[in-house]
Order: C-alpha cells, then sequence, then structure tokens
C-alpha cells in the first residue's frame, strides 16, 4: 500500500518553502494589489476595487512583477518571514492560509489545476476593477468592497 503524502502546503511551513512552492501559493486573484485605506481608528483595512497602475484588471497579474518596486515604491513585498503580518490579506489568500496552517480552497490552482477557476468562482475582481488614474483618490471610499480581517 502507498503512502499518502499531504501536499506541500499541508506539510510544510512558509519557512521551509522552496521559491517556486512560495511563487505558486498566488491563487492570482490580484485582491492585494488592490488600493485599500485603512481605518486610523481600528487599523481596519479595507479593500476597494481600485487596481495599482500595474494590475491587469483582466487578468489580474502585475504588469511588471520582476520591476513592480521602481514604479510602485511602497508595492509591499510578501515574504515567509512575515506571515504575521498577513492578517491584511484577504482570507482567501494562499498565503494567509498557509501561514494560518489552512488548506486551500477548492478552487485554488493547486487544488483543482485550473489557474482560471480563480475568475470562474468570482474570487478576483477580474473585470470589476477600476483603473487606479480614473477615481480622485479623496472618493476611494465610495468603492469599498470588503474589510480585511
Amino acid at each position: 500500500m502507498a503512502a499518502i503524502v499531504k501536499p506541500f502546503w499541508i506539510r510544510k511551513t512558509l519557512d521551509q518553502l522552496d521559491q517556486e512552492e512560495w511563487e505558486s501559493l498566488c491563487d492570482g486573484c490580484g485582491l492585494c494589489c488592490l488600493q485599500k485605506l485603512e481605518d486610523e481608528e481600528d487599523n481596519s483595512v479595507y479593500y476597494t476595487r481600485i487596481a495599482c497602475k500595474l494590475l491587469d484588471m483582466k487578468t489580474c497579474q502585475c504588469s511588471d512583477y520582476a520591476n513592480r518596486r521602481d514604479s510602485v515604491p511602497d508595492c509591499i513585498q510578501l515574504s515567509p518571514g512575515k506571515a504575521e503580518e498577513f492578517k491584511w490579506l484577504p482570507p482567501t489568500c494562499g498565503y494567509r492560509l498557509v501561514s494560518e496552517r489552512k488548506d486551500l480552497p477548492l478552487w485554488h490552482h493547486l487544488v483543482c489545476g485550473d489557474p482560471e477557476a480563480v475568475h470562474h468562482e468570482r474570487i478576483s475582481q477580474s473585470g470589476r476593477m477600476l483603473a487606479e488614474g480614473s477615481v480622485p483618490e479623496d472618493d476611494w471610499e465610495d468603492h469599498l468592497i470588503f474589510r480585511a480581517g
């Protein structure tokens, strides 16, 4: 009888992942690349439907991932050593789920094999985002979609 091997995201911690495994946790939803507002009173983070200028609003992929920090200096680079800071990520995020020792959802491409499932299940905001320059920053509150946490 063959041993059942659990998937890497179950049997490894974030610190044990190699670069390929780490990158593969991204489900391609693009939610982390939406503009966010922070409530100064309770530090809650609210997501808007306004996309970073580098986010492709259909594919939800960064148009210049390798050089993104050159164009967007405050782009947050996720790393395993900062998992305690992942609370601002959406509750569906693979990085956040693995950091919380939870399994990935059935629609995640590592589970179902379909990288488009995140869009078919409407987890991503593909086709429902607004370009960063199209909305004055003072009006971002009018475009909130959910609160992280």
